[in-house]
């Protein structure tokens, strides 16, 4: 009899245990704000990171924050984690597009805004708003530059991209491309390294597969090693009339420099231009230094303060202001959008340091 009581004293206490877990990882978390980010691996998100830090201060809403590390199973198990500790509002930026779906679904089951933030998270009805900066935008800048810097007809152009799993990637090679087509058609520029590209280049306006097509042979993956094997084989491979002085699209800072070193080691190129994306501190040297010729500077505190304040809204039980929407797919995302600067070494001192985004202590040459 005190064995049978024991045991269900035993079991009773397990139970009670088990509710108070589970009530406190729902509604009397004091996390209000889930934010996934993708990796701690690229200076970008690091950077982003302690953006929200700083944003953070003084304010009544805690967050947590959590890194997938690249990978999309990592993302739905951080997603799981801060549902679990019953957050209002998730700010993600997807590894993958389509595969973050799945997470934010769950997260939407639960009555959780979803904010996707920076890229684009695809094919399913569950994100309630984007924010971002103009992706075409970018693009068309960093294809701008190349085009006001060409010397002569015929210039040797080397195309890259980000990886095919981003949206942002299509984004990106769609509005440079919409500024290189017609300067390829009227022969400034040959296209170097992708046949896709060159049997592409009379169309203006390209499809998503169309794009898709390029992409595939010129994608980084965002990955420096990936870009510097990709510019090597390109460079092996490159007759002499594809040297001298050639022109680089390079999709963001990280790809920027590792092609970039690979250009300047080859000693048949004269002279070359290369853009960027992020002002990630070491491009800034770079571009301080000469190695890379430019960065489109997003700053990423406007960026953060916008997702902030559409999850302080949200929490207060407004409704965020948007500037515009995307399609993702399944349905069109009400978006807010952050203007881009193009910044090369004329404008680095005004546009990074006089605004206080870096310090000049950060480098030297200034």
């Amino acid at each position: 009899m005190k064995k049978s009581f024991k045991a269900f004293a035993l079991l009773m206490v397990v139970m009670l245990l088990t509710a108070l877990v589970a009530a406190c990882g729902k509604g009397d978390s004091k996390v209000s704000v889930g934010i996934v980010l993708p990796t701690k691996d690229e200076p970008r998100w690091v950077q982003d990171e302690q953006r929200f830090k700083d944003a953070l201060k003084g304010s009544k809403y805690t967050t947590e924050i959590l890194f997938s590390q690249g990978s999309s199973a990592k993302e739905k198990e951080n997603v799981e984690t801060l549902i679990n500790k019953g957050i209002k509002v998730l700010i993600i930026c997807p590894q993958d597009g389509d595969a973050a779906a799945a997470s934010v679904e769950a997260a939407k089951k639960e009555g959780i805004k979803v904010i996707s933030y920076d890229r684009l998270i695809t094919n399913t009805d569950a994100v309630d708003y984007y924010v971002t900066f103009d992706s075409e935008a970018v693009g068309a800048a960093q294809a701008q530059y190349l085009v006001d810097h060409a010397k002569g007809n015929g210039q040797p152009l080397y195309l890259y991209a980000g990886a095919a799993s981003d949206n942002n990637a299509f984004l990106f090679f769609g509005g440079a491309w919409k500024v290189l087509q017609p300067k390829i058609a009227d022969g400034t520029f040959k296209i170097a390294n992708s046949s896709e590209a060159e049997a592409l280049k009379g169309k203006a306006e390209l499809s998503r597969d169309e794009l898709s097509k390029i992409i595939g042979q010129v994608t980084t993956n965002w990955d420096a090693n990936e870009a510097k094997n990709k510019a090597q084989t390109h460079l092996t491979a490159a007759a002499a009339d594809m040297k001298g002085d050639v022109e680089i699209l390079a999709p963001n800072d990280g790809t920027a420099r590792s092609i970039a070193d690979v250009f300047a080691s080859d000693s048949a190129v004269t002279s070359f231009v290369v853009t960027g994306q992020d002002a990630e501190k070491a491009s800034i040297q770079y571009v301080i230094d000469g190695k890379q010729s430019m960065t489109v500077f997003k700053d990423v505190r406007t960026l953060v303060k916008d997702a902030m304040g559409m999850a302080v809204d949200i929490l207060d039980g407004k409704d965020p202001a948007t500037t515009g929407s995307y399609n993702n797919g399944k349905i069109d995302v009400k978006a807010k959008q952050t203007n881009v600067i193009v910044v090369d070494k004329d404008n680095v001192k005004k546009e990074l340091i006089d605004s206080a985004y870096y310090a000049a202590s950060d480098f030297t040459g200034l």
